[in-house]
């Protein structure tokens, strides 16, 4: 009996850690065969693939993002193979089964929960005797026709499955992909919006075993490895152990982790600030909401000012990108509320600012009490809310729209010295530039055109010369700095009128090349010569302030001392992989009147 396992990724570059689990758990007594898809792969070629595998029995892992897109694919695979038997897991289906199985009469069986053991038991079933009712853990159709939901079946000792990270055919791919990576299994928290709060208590994977394949994986060249613990840190001494062995061992690969910031003690953070080495170590912090209120609705317990300690000491020590989460549309959190929370956590400068809207997902706290605080959902995954009672569907358009501009402009990290600048000098609040320019964006069409990286500054540029700016030479000097940074190499456009003219231009380069140490010590250091600098730098006229903090931290300026017009000179590195050096000098260091 042959035996496919596969789901529709989000992206290419992810890979699904639980039909890894089943083949590992089965392999033993079946011949298995994995094969993953994209969300945005067509229906045919999915199916025609799956068709051409000849499976007598296909299992689909199902999520809020790829359930609509797998459905289609069963109710045509179902017509070109109608003997096969097809069975659905993963959290999407372990709830509300009945109504599953009541909806898609292609399916034949759903695996609920955990899946290792059930998977294993039913094909057993599948196989020999056909005794579905012994199955555990399982849904099915009877002989009448009738939906049966079975008993659950008691957890699994973790250490009881064998490694799902050993397949040979995943080798070639590790380097290319996200490796998700789980040492952990439950949570200890209640949070009425997530479904890991349905699964009481923490059990852990033999800590041997895991470092076992983690060094596994990074022998093979693993360049990124996601931890899906939802709270990685919970145990202090597993935690710390565990930091050292991938400090130790990292070998360049990247890992990231979904922490509770503000349970993270201080000896921890003061040991990753000595010992980790900078880029290493990612953390995802789930902060949702700064209303205390509604936290308390959410069964959410969080102690804002530690975890406003912890991320303070993490970004501190320069070691640790972190990535922060936003939920808008919370119980009792409206529009002006939900700002307060936003500028609250925009104001701890996290690296990444995801701002996500309430999913009531199935199986939820949440969602078995939406009635009460008056929600409205899409129908359909991922079942995202549309309105409550205290958020109307207007403020939720407009959060979606600040949403659209948060994330090109501030998470992209292609302006950061603008951004940063923008939001201590113009505007009242980071929120109020983000709603503002949002509602511009849109007001232009721009939601419904693509754009190049220069539109990217172009739009900016119209937003703010509408808004009114108390410096605009200011923004517009810091919006060029950022522009030449985000070029590998020397950029062959602008999308601004240049400052200096070509003449100019290359006094300053003429100028440089004579007289590096007018530059910088740093500059100096390069021994670029006049050729090289034509090829491989940029200049231009900034008015900066002597002393602004926005500037790249090499520089030093007198204090509060205003130097009029400066000159950039940006050196693109000849390793594309290297940062462009910025170098700004007065103008009057290079004599540029006398041209």
């Amino acid at each position: 009996m042959k035996v496919v396992l596969t789901t529709l990724n989000a992206k290419y570059i992810h890979t699904c850690l639980a039909i890894r689990y089943l083949k590992s758990f089965c392999e033993h007594e079946f011949d298995i065969e994995l094969t993953e898809y994209t969300i945005k792969d067509p229906v045919m070629n999915i199916v025609s693939d799956l068709y051409q595998r000849k499976a007598d029995v296909i299992g689909f892992s199902c999520y809020i993002w790829n359930i609509e897109e797998t459905i289609k694919v069963i109710s045509m695979l179902r017509k070109v193979q109608p003997d096969v038997k097809i069975i659905l897991g993963g959290p999407e289906v372990s709830y509300d089964t009945k109504e599953w199985l009541e909806r898609l009469s292609d399916v034949d069986f759903i695996v609920m929960g955990e899946g290792e053991e059930t998977f294993l038991h039913l094909l057993q079933q599948i196989r020999d005797d056909e005794k579905y009712h012994f199955v555990f853990g399982m849904a099915y159709r009877n002989a009448a026709g009738e939906v049966v939901i079975n008993p659950g079946r008691p957890k699994l000792d973790l250490n009881d499955i064998p490694s799902p990270h050993r397949f040979e055919a995943d080798i070639a791919e590790l380097g290319k992909r996200v490796v998700y990576f789980e040492t952990s299994r439950g949570c200890p928290f209640s949070c009425q919006f997530c479904l890991s709060s349905i699964e009481v208590g923490v059990r852990y994977f033999d800590i041997e075993r895991t470092k076992a394949d983690l060094l596994y994986l990074i022998a093979n060249g693993a360049k990124l490895i996601k931890f899906v613990d939802r709270t990685f840190n919970i145990k202090r001494d597993y935690a710390m152990e565990m930091f050292q062995f991938l400090i130790d061992n990292h070998q360049g690969c990247v890992f990231q982790f979904e922490i509770t910031a503000d349970i993270m003690r201080p000896e921890v953070l003061d040991f990753l600030a000595e010992k980790a080495p900078p880029g290493i170590f990612r953390f995802e912090i789930g902060v949702q909401s700064t209303n205390d209120h509604t936290n308390e609705l959410v069964k959410r317990r969080q102690n804002f000012a530690k975890l406003t300690r912890t991320v303070k000491m993490v970004k501190d020590s320069g070691k640790i990108d972190q990535h922060l989460d936003l939920i808008a549309g919370l119980p009792h959190e409206d529009y002006q509320t939900f700002r307060k929370t936003f500028n609250d956590v925009f104001a701890l400068s996290p690296e990444e600012l995801q701002l996500g809207f309430l999913k009531m997902l199935r199986g939820t706290g949440l969602r078995l009490d939406a009635e009460k605080y008056g929600y409205v959902y899409m129908d359909h995954a991922p079942y995202e809310m549309l309105s409550n009672d205290v958020m109307p569907f207007s403020d939720v358009v407009r959060l979606k729209r600040l949403e659209d501009v948060l994330e090109k402009y501030w998470n992209s990290h292609r302006m950061d010295y603008t951004m940063h600048y923008l939001m201590e000098h113009e505007f009242d609040s980071p929120f109020d530039f983000f709603q503002a320019f949002g509602d511009y964006w849109e007001s232009k069409g721009w939601q419904k055109i693509g754009h190049q990286l220069e539109d990217l500054f172009i739009r900016l540029e119209a937003f703010l010369c509408q808004h009114g700016m108390k410096r605009m030479d200011v923004v517009l000097g810091l919006m060029k700095l950022d522009y030449f940074m985000n070029h590998k190499y020397k950029p062959r456009k602008i999308w601004w009128q240049a400052e200096l003219d070509k003449q100019e231009a290359s006094f300053v380069l003429r100028e440089a090349a004579s007289h590096p140490e007018r530059i910088s010590q740093a500059f100096k250091e390069l021994e670029l010569s006049e050729k090289e600098l034509h090829k491989h730098a940029v200049v231009e006229r900034i008015p900066f302030l002597a002393s602004s903090s926005l500037l790249p931290k090499e520089q030093a300026w007198h204090d509060g001392q205003e130097m009029g017009a400066m000159i950039a000179i940006v050196v693109y590195q000849q390793q594309a992989s290297e940062k462009p050096l910025v170098f700004l000098v007065p103008e009057s260091e290079l004599k540029l009147q006398a041209v």
